[in-house]
């Protein structure tokens, strides 16, 4: 397979013995969950070893592996004769895990018990998972832009590319941008580089589709056009310039002589193989997840329903759906569970100082709380405690986890602070520049906004299209990602659905910026015991 992890089984110790003149005869069957879904459906089953309670399986199952997608996992152990239909066996055990969780195990390799028959001990199953050779080449490409159109009143264009990946279900992924060029049609774009795997999942085919855009100081970007190519096509370039036509679909359908919106050219494509995210896990790096809640009054009352604060009997808030949505897979790859937690912008009692880095354990000494489950409940404790004021300061939150980075450099600890904000940021300057500093330390800023607040000043601090800078230093690398909440709030209720989306989407580039502070200060993996 191009792509992905494969999981091996390795031996289940000490299974139920179900034959009466011998031992079992174990097989493994794999079942898969959605994101979002509840339904498991079978994925595939290893080979049927007779007569043993301590079977070494040899086929393996292949899988895609998102760093961030929950993605469960179901190992059902019957025992019975070859191809029967599941459920005419003897039933040995099942085994529930996330992949991440395999990933993020000590040398990739987890042992988890096998329950499911009452009253019996099931012995255990060993999980072992692998990320294939092909998953670690890197493209390097440039890529310049002839004769666009002219979007804007004043001048001309301001142009970017925006780079999607297609998934199996027909939607797209962004998985790259590249910087804005100000105020040119024929735009050359400084070379980048991006991970096959991030492009198009391993398999060279899949469409990959490319959208030009005149950049927008105000967010709405104007569309110039389209093109889709593939990795192989694009792979072709190593020989030869490649030019694509700019298409816009809307244009074309209008004007009978519209030919194209201009044509991007690629200049210049290069492979070279690199680590991977994965190589670093496996050798010991953990994420050190910190959270940060905004306690401003422009929340709202807690107490009311009106309040982004206010959790029903039947639904938690905003806050603590983004929460636990981003948390509950990062914590798979921390193995002490333990997460610092800080709320800021409240008056605290006894004498109502205003904080800006209060633990939500009212713990100074030790703001960790133990799990996801933990940090809720410090969080809803602390909404009964604080009063709401202001202002909204990052800056103050920002430091400490930089300060805690900065603490160990050397590859083994990585650090994501999720930042859930109602508003608009007070401290601009003081961010920004907290930003910069944070981008040369082995850490990653997450920012979730909710409520219906404009939120353009995020969209500045995810240097996406323009890098962050203060004070005429730029920021080392891309390290913040923000979304907004209300993007993924949609009609059809299915909540579990909307936070894997969210998810997902916060998570997605975690992986790219680990492994960029990794390639700057060049550290290599540590080797994985055998």
């Amino acid at each position: 397979a191009p792509r992905g992890a494969h999981t091996r089984l390795c031996p289940p110790r000490n299974l139920l013995d179900m034959d009466t003149f011998s031992k079992s005869d174990p097989v493994v069957v794999l079942f898969v969950q959605g994101s979002g879904s509840s339904e498991w459906k079978e994925f595939g089953r290893t080979e049927v070893i007779d007569n043993t309670l301590n079977p070494d399986f040899v086929r393996k199952f292949v899988l895609d592996y998102y760093f961030e997608e929950k993605q469960n996992l179901r190992f059902d152990e019957p025992s019975g004769s070859h191809g029967a239909v599941l459920g005419a066996q003897d039933f040995l055990g099942q085994a529930f895990v996330a992949l991440g969780e395999v990933i993020g195990s000590q040398r990739g390799r987890l042992e988890r018990a096998l329950t499911g028959v009452p009253g019996k001990r099931c012995g255990t199953i060993l999980l072992l998972a692998e990320e294939l050779s092909n998953c670690r080449d890197i493209i390097t490409m440039q890529l310049c832009a002839n004769k666009l159109d002219k979007k804007d009143f004043f001048g001309k264009s301001d142009p970017f590319l925006v780079f999607y990946r297609s998934n199996e279900d027909g939607t797209f992924t962004i998985c790259h941008k590249t910087e804005v060029v100000k105020n040119t049609l024929n735009p050359v774009w400084q070379p980048f580089t991006i991970p096959v795997r991030a492009l198009c999942n391993g398999d060279y085919d899949r469409t990959v589709k490319i959208d030009v855009y005149d950049w927008d100081r105000d967010g709405s970007h104007d569309f110039i056009g389209e093109f889709a190519t593939s990795y192989r096509e694009l792979s072709r370039a190593q020989s030869q310039f490649t030019v694509y036509e700019v298409l816009n679909p809307r244009k074309k359908c209008k004007k009978k002589k519209y030919v194209n919106s201009g044509t991007v050219t690629l200049l210049s494509f290069s492979v070279e193989s690199e680590f991977t995210f994965v190589d670093y896990i496996r050798g010991g790096t953990q994420l050190n997840f910190t959270v940060a809640i905004d306690f401003t009054a422009s929340n709202g009352m807690p107490s009311q329903p009106t309040s982004l604060h206010y959790a029903s009997p039947y639904q938690l808030s905003a806050y603590a759906l983004a929460l636990k949505a981003v948390g509950e897979i990062i914590q798979d790859y921390d193995s002490d569970k333990l997460f610092p937690a800080y709320g800021f912008g409240a008056k605290l009692p006894p004498d109502g100082k205003i904080s800006h880095q209060f633990p939500l354990n009212n713990n100074a000494d030790n703001p960790s709380c133990a799990g996801i489950e933990g940090v809720l409940e410090s969080y809803l404790q602390s909404l009964r405690t604080v009063q709401l004021y202001g202002p909204t300061n990052f800056a103050p939150v920002i430091n400490q986890v930089a300060g805690a980075a900065a603490q160990v450099t050397d590859g083994s600890q990585y650090h994501v602070l999720l930042i859930i904000t109602d508003g608009v940021i007070s401290d601009m300057l003081q961010t920004k520049e907290a930003i910069v500093t944070a981008s040369a330390l082995p850490m990653s800023i997450i920012i979730v906004g909710v409520g219906p607040a404009e939120f353009e000043a995020m969209e500045e601090l995810d240097g996406d299209e323009v890098r962050v800078s203060s004070r005429g230093r730029y920021a080392e690398r891309d390290i913040v990602q923000f979304v907004p909440f209300r993007d993924y709030v949609d009609d059809s209720g299915n909540q579990v659905l909307s936070m894997a989306r969210l998810a997902k989407d916060v998570l997605a580039e975690i992986p790219e910026q680990l492994l960029s502070y990794m390639k700057t200060h060049d550290i290599k993996p540590r080797r994985a015991d055998p």
